[in-house]
């Protein structure tokens, strides 16, 4: 899990930090920095992935090891904070803390933080501290300007730390977890940080991608934009329990009383998405794109091989505003199951309306500054004079009519 994510000089961010729980929300207008936050933990994901610089912020192709990986939108051209003076670097820290399953004993915390140079395609620096202690960290007395820059790394012995030539182009992490040195402290720990990092899935389904039939006959995670949907569905109807606990939140979408999800089989057996109401089948075709878009995410909470973190553009696209509560509580109840951090956007007033107050620290409010570029988060907990207002007017009232933006 992620609990501080700080942006240095990216994109519209000059210098931002956020503290983050298991659900968060991110509102405000177009263009005020929401997506951009989402790229730059994009770029957390391609190092978890062992990518190098190029291929994190421009993209890589399909090959026989990975799947496409689409960069982060601009690209390295676009990276960096665009004001009266140009950057060349941006810098992204980040404080976690690793599920104890996978920490394996009492230390969990770690900080990881790492300057990228977008033009060269270099890492600047980078370092990981775990449990309070450094593991690693580029040392900037031996600079170099070649694709080879020298690594401190700490060991369980005592002495002159060693030092390691390692490649440039791509960040420590993944080369440092990957080092066997019995010398060498907590790889294995830092082969769980790059997991974790890379354990990231964004989810933004498209009604034409769930109106389709499956390539896949059973799966474990669907694609991001709702790739392989109907196979997902075939795999949670398997267990009762799963397709019963499925079937109750798709009841709190629909008006109509829902009988049961299904799939439909094409002609070599390739399964379409199907509810059935009052004895009659609506194959996905003839569903509304709210309906085929909130049944995707509620299977994606289902989904046999859960990822560490899911982030989610547009929680209320196509779902009328009388169904919010059910979004709400649908977020709120995957996330307190601890087995997911859940990051979201929303233009939407009646999702905040359906907030409790406690949620009002990781919900954020993006606004950008329209003299500088230079985009800001706040918790709505933390604008000013937040909890006195809330208290005569409606919190979906103040968002629609621009208070907050007046107030952060």
């Amino acid at each position: 899990m992620i609990t501080r994510l700080e942006i240095r000089n990216f994109k519209s961010f000059r210098n931002v930090a956020l503290d983050l729980g298991r659900l968060n929300l991110f509102v405000g207008a177009n263009a005020s920095g929401k997506s951009n936050f989402f790229d730059a933990l994009r770029v957390l994901q391609g190092i978890g992935n062992g990518f190098t610089v190029s291929e994190i912020l421009d993209g890589k192709p399909k090959s026989a090891s990975s799947e496409v990986w689409e960069g982060i939108r601009g690209g390295s051209a676009k990276a960096c904070f665009e004001g009266p003076a140009k950057e060349d670097r941006f810098t992204i820290m980040v404080d976690g803390s690793l599920a104890p399953i996978l920490a394996g004993h009492g230390l969990t915390d770690w900080r990881y933080s790492v300057t990228l140079a977008p033009a060269l395609g270099w890492v600047a620096s980078e370092s990981l501290e775990y449990g309070g202690k450094t593991l690693y960290r580029t040392d900037p007395s031996k600079r170099s300007g070649g694709p080879i820059h020298t690594v401190t790394l700490a060991t369980g012995n005592p002495g002159r730390p060693p030092n390691r030539k390692l490649e440039r182009s791509r960040p420590v992490l993944p080369q440092f977890a990957k080092l066997r040195d019995r010398n060498l402290l907590r790889t294995a720990d830092a082969a769980k940080i790059a997991a974790e990092l890379a354990d990231m899935q964004r989810m933004d389904p498209a009604p034409s991608v769930l109106r389709s039939y499956s390539q896949a006959h059973r799966i474990e995670r669907m694609g991001e934009r709702g790739e392989n949907f109907a196979a997902l569905v075939k795999t949670l109807s398997e267990d009762p329990a799963t397709k019963s606990a499925f079937l109750d939140w798709l009841r709190e979408l629909r008006p109509e009383e829902l009988d049961d999800v299904a799939t439909l089989s094409g002609a070599v057996g390739e399964p379409l998405f199907m509810l059935r109401e009052a004895g009659r089948e609506f194959p996905a075709p003839v569903l509304s794109d709210g309906t085929l878009r909130f049944a995707a995410l509620v299977a994606a909470f289902f989904q046999p091989d859960m990822p560490r973190i899911m982030t989610i553009e547009e929680i209320e696209n196509g779902v009328h505003a009388s169904r919010a509560r059910a979004l709400v509580e649908l977020l709120r109840s995957r996330a307190a199951d601890e087995k997911t951090q859940i990051l979201a956007t929303t233009h939407s007033p009646t999702v905040l309306a359906w907030l409790d107050p406690e949620e009002y620290a990781t919900t954020y409010f993006f606004r950008r500054d329209p003299d500088t570029g230079e985009a800001s988060a706040t918790p709505l907990s933390e604008i000013r004079n937040f909890r006195e207002v809330i208290e005569k007017h409606p919190i979906g009232d103040l968002f629609a009519e621009g208070w907050m933006e007046a107030a952060s």
